[in-house]
């Protein structure tokens, strides 16, 4: 159902409603700005974040762990050399009986008294010149670790590790002072362990470029999943401004709670739109109809008046007989005309809600007087009245008095004179009081039946009366709080059943 599509269409051409289709699942792709591209943005820079946190850490720690290695070689090397307390000739002396020791039983491949190739050690003396050792000439990186530590004296008294730089290379370096006063500098590179942290860095860095691609992949097709129903009420939202009021917001399978609870609200939301448009459609064509009905029904009264008072003023009317016959004519059309504007005002009070002058009122009293009425006006209707005793209810005398009025004059106005009648009122067990009135005569289609409330109604389109009468009943009981309902088919006679609250 489209209601109101041609407005719709011309408030959005107008500007005055203006709902964009942002970015969509099924649309070419994300924008910048777009919800799912700004948290695979936070996913990412956090773990980012995190990864180069924790590489930092890792890696700070593997240096420590490789350096302290290489400390505690040194610094057991330079305290096993001070406990002993020699000097540079028996040193050299111990490195004679070394050798020949090496030479009566030679050691195995690779494990010759020679450091390894990444130490280097350099006896410096007193003046910081580095000397010869045990016949062995001093080569030029032993001369480059003796010139990069500038005082050997001080380095000796420490207990800690120095950092230096030798031929470009780094070196860790401490020294050991020997009891003629010269100074062992003994130190390992760390070009290794430079070298080890620079290929864990890459690893690192590989697994976790790696991670931030699987995390973004991942974070925008569980997002695309997630936010896919707001995409369905951008498309419904979209539908409905172009008139189709009777979109709703699909559900899905296993949706998130929140998004569910956005879904629900927008349904209801939509329902309640709906909902107005519809009464204000159908308040309009009611509106439209009852002012249409309303001038045909006063303009009815109001040329024959007219016409009358032109054959009088033409002299047309010599005769006074036919004054007296044109005079009661425009009397009666005068009472109708007063009549119908009374029940438009009565109708008009309802729909204001006015405060109901309450007070008991005995139901049973009002309808055998209205029957009693029916009986005067009509001496050879069947009438069957159930309605013995009292019955008390709390409500507007006049109202009630105009409500059973109607009902039987609309009984006496669209039946039969010889179709019986029957008045019962009682009371059930909820407490509620119902008065039903039926008669057996011609009925009503289903079409007619649907509108008996409506203004200016008259089944079959014509018959005598407003058409006001079952619309008066209609609002007096629904300003008391009650309903009225109705039963009845052709040729099974019409069945009104009035429930007042207790």
């Amino acid at each position: 159902m489209r209601l109101r599509a041609e407005a719709w269409r011309g408030a959005v051409s107008r500007g005055a409603v203006r709902i964009g289709r942002p970015w969509s699942p099924r649309g070419p792709g994300p924008s910048t700005h777009s919800l799912r591209t700004k948290l695979t943005l936070i996913n990412v820079v956090l773990l980012a974040l995190g990864i180069t946190i924790a590489t930092g850490v890792s890696l700070f720690g593997l240096r420590h762990y490789l350096l302290q290695n290489i400390d505690s070689e040194l610094t057991r090397s330079r305290d096993g050399l001070q406990r002993t307390e020699l000097t540079v000739s028996q040193i050299e002396s111990l490195s004679s009986l070394a050798t020949i020791v090496e030479h009566i039983s030679p050691r195995r491949p690779g494990t010759g008294m020679l450091p390894p190739p990444e130490s280097v050690f350099v006896l410096v003396d007193a003046q910081r010149r580095p000397i010869n050792f045990a016949g062995v000439v001093v080569t030029e990186r032993q001369i480059a670790l003796a010139r990069a530590v500038t005082d050997p004296t001080a380095l000796s008294q420490e207990d800690g590790v120095r950092d230096v730089t030798v031929d470009g290379d780094p070196y860790r370096v401490v020294g050991a002072r020997l009891s003629d006063g010269s100074t062992v500098l003994m130190s390992t590179s760390t070009k290794a362990v430079q070298k080890s942290l620079f290929l864990a860095f890459k690893f690192d860095a590989a697994i976790g470029g790696l991670l931030l691609v699987l995390l973004a992949l991942i974070t925008l097709m569980s997002a695309n999943r997630t936010l896919r129903p707001l995409g369905d009420m951008v498309e419904t939202a979209t539908a409905i401004a172009e008139g189709d009021l009777t979109r709703r917001v699909p559900g899905r399978r296993d949706p998130v709670t929140e998004i569910e609870q956005l879904r629900l609200a927008l349904n209801a939301m939509l329902q309640q739109v709906e909902s107005a448009y519809v009464t204000r459609e159908r308040s309009e064509t009611q509106l439209r109809r009852f002012v249409a009905d309303a001038s045909h029904e006063l303009r009815t009264p109001l040329s024959a008046i007219r016409g009358y008072l032109q054959l009088y003023e033409k002299g047309m009317l010599g005769e006074p007989a036919e004054r007296t016959r044109a005079l009661a004519r425009m009397t009666g059309e005068a009472d109708r005309m007063g009549r119908l504007v009374d029940e438009l005002l009565t109708l008009a009070r309802l729909d204001q809600r006015p405060v109901l002058r309450l007070r008991p009122v005995d139901l049973s009293r009002l309808v055998r007087d209205a029957a009693d009425d029916l009986r005067a006006q009509q001496p050879d209707r069947p009438l069957d009245v159930a309605a013995a005793g009292s019955m008390l209810v709390r409500a507007d005398e006049s109202g009630l008095r105009q409500v059973i009025g109607n009902l039987l004059a609309n009984i006496r106005t669209h039946t039969p004179a010889e179709a019986p009648v029957r008045v019962e009122l009682g009371r059930s067990d909820e407490g509620v009081v119902r008065l039903c009135v039926t008669d057996d005569g011609p009925g009503m289609t289903h079409e007619d039946a649907d509108r008996i409330f409506d203004r200016f109604f008259r089944a079959g389109g014509g018959g005598a009366g407003s058409g006001l009468g079952m619309a008066i009943v209609h609002a007096v009981v629904r300003s008391h709080g009650g309903e009225v309902a109705i039963r009845t088919a052709p040729g099974a006679g019409l069945a009104v059943t009035v429930t007042l609250p207790r």
